[in-house]
């Protein structure tokens, strides 16, 4: 809060997406691509094989453009937009790392060098210094992924650094070895890929047969042991954030189940045109391979941006920036007291700071669907209820005036319209629709907090009690607040659920 806001239209996780994924995958393809380059031409030189050398240069071509242009231009475009979508945890990672990245950049500006020199050095050098410069270029390309992991990592782990702020305790974190050997083998896997693709425009002979073989072998081997280190990787993850991520959030847990899908697709086709028919191997079919690695990986990378929430710094920074350990300041001088950029309008600086960093009015995870035809003390009750709410949302530290103006600024933004109006409802389906919208964020039929089994028990007068004294039953429960034909609709929804028609 600290910072100025920069407010765009996109949500903050579509922007990071188009920008990081693209820019992650084309790093891991930088590593493995340069492990594959070198040591192809060392088998192609010891075995005097011209042809095979002929299409490693063409490889090459290919692989300093994609890797350091459109590698060192995304690169540049993360750094942007971390720096303006979340600058408090940017600083934390400067301040925390400011050795490593240093150490990191010094190793890109060898890697960059090392690769010019080597694409440059084809027919131009001897042999044995051709393959030096592309060893030189791999380890240095690798070593980057290595410190650059452990910053990565701690962000999701930092284990004993919360309580030592130790370089090393933070660096070496308990992710840091299983996210290592992971992201090694997908940089293995992405270069066999790439160099599939290369492959495929091949005449459709004995060398393409060979080459798309080899290739294929290199996703392959890259595929089958990067899944146990996924698995290592996941069991490494504390029990306390798996145990969120399997109960209360869905959007990890479905990247996740997604990756398996598309790791599934990759080695079905690599088995099919790489090992079974490899001269039937077209274009097309190689780039649709290579966009399956993409999203495999994007998955992955999803899931671990993801599985961390409510923190962007798990245990000391919360994904709004807001620091653990200045709970108790901002629980007593409020959220209003600590931004330091305001617009003259509290009620949306507040949204923009307590909550923009995830949510959008309408767009990217909106809260409009999901508000449409509510009032502010119902917004302004899930507000100070958030923890409690469905997706491990943190906490809000604020003050309840503050949270009533954030549900003011959301409500002058939604529907005034009732439930039936803006949905065309009535009777048991109105009342569905409202238990949907102000009891299912917290108790979804058929999901971690349903009460369908206590609801069905209930008389129509018990009913009637549990909606006016709801915010009497529980902590953070809020108020029924809606209309009276929306109550009675509500009743008479959960009276359905005695013969089991809300399951």
């Amino acid at each position: 809060m600290k910072y100025p806001f920069w407010d765009l239209p996109a949500g903050y996780g579509i922007l990071m997406a188009a920008v990081a994924i693209v820019h992650v995958f084309i790093a891991h393809f930088a590593i493995g691509g340069g492990l594959f380059l070198v040591v192809t031409e060392r088998a192609a030189r010891k075995a005097a094989d011209a042809a095979r050398l002929t299409f490693l240069e063409r490889l090459g071509k290919f692989f300093v453009l994609t890797t350091l242009v459109s590698g060192a231009l995304t690169g540049v475009g993360i750094w942007f937009c971390i720096g303006l979508l979340n600058p408090a945890a940017v600083a934390v990672l400067i301040h925390t790392f400011i050795w490593a990245w240093a150490i990191e950049w010094t190793l890109f500006f060898v890697e960059i060098l090392a690769a010019i020199l080597y694409f440059y050095g084809w027919n131009r050098m001897a042999p044995a210094g051709h393959m030096t410069l592309g060893w030189i270029y791999f380890l240095f390309a690798w070593l980057s992924l290595f410190f650059i992991n452990g910053i990565i990592t701690f962000m999701l782990t930092p284990g004993r650094w919360l309580s030592t702020g130790n370089f090393w305790d933070g660096f070496f974190n308990p992710t840091f070895w299983p996210s290592l050997v992971f992201r090694s083998c997908v940089a293995a896997m992405l270069g066999g890929l790439y160099a599939f693709l290369i492959a495929a425009r091949s005449k459709p002979d004995d060398f393409k047969a060979r080459m798309v073989r080899h290739t294929a072998w290199w996703g392959i081997c890259g595929l089958a042991a990067s899944l146990p280190a996924l698995y290592w990787y996941w069991k490494w993850i504390p029990a306390t954030i798996a145990t969120a991520a399997l109960q209360d959030m869905p959007t990890p847990m479905r990247a996740l189940h997604t990756s398996y899908w598309f790791a599934g697709a990759i080695a079905l086709l690599l088995l099919l045109f790489g090992l079974i028919i490899p001269r039937r191997l077209h274009l097309s079919v190689a780039v649709i391979t290579l966009a399956m690695g993409l999203g495999w990986f994007g998955s992955f990378e999803w899931f671990r941006e993801s599985v961390r929430k409510p923190y962007v710094i798990v245990g000391y920074m919360y994904g709004n920036g807001v620091e653990v350990a200045n709970t108790e300041a901002y629980e007593k001088d409020g959220y209003l007291s600590q931004i330091a950029y305001r617009s003259g309008d509290d009620g949306g600086d507040l949204f923009r700071h307590a909550c923009r960093s995830c949510h959008t009015i309408q767009g990217y995870q909106p809260l409009k669907p999901a508000l449409d035809g509510t009032d502010p003390a119902f917004i302004a009750a899930l507000i100070k209820s958030a923890p409690l709410l469905r997706g491990n949302m943190p906490p809000f530290l604020g003050k309840p005036s503050e949270a009533d103006a954030i549900a003011s600024y959301i409500k002058a933004r939604l529907d005034p319209r009732s439930l039936s109006a803006i949905y065309g409802l009535q009777g048991v389906e109105l009342g569905a629709k409202v238990y949907q919208i102000r009891c299912g964020k917290c108790h979804p039929i058929g999901g971690r907090g349903d009460k369908t089994v206590e609801l069905a028990k209930l008389s129509e007068g018990s009913y009637q009690n549990l909606i006016e004294n709801a915010s009497d039953l529980g902590r953070g429960m809020p108020a029924v607040t809606c209309v009276e034909s929306e109550r009675r609709a509500l009743i008479e929804y959960l009276k359905t659920l005695k013969a089991g028609g809300g399951k």
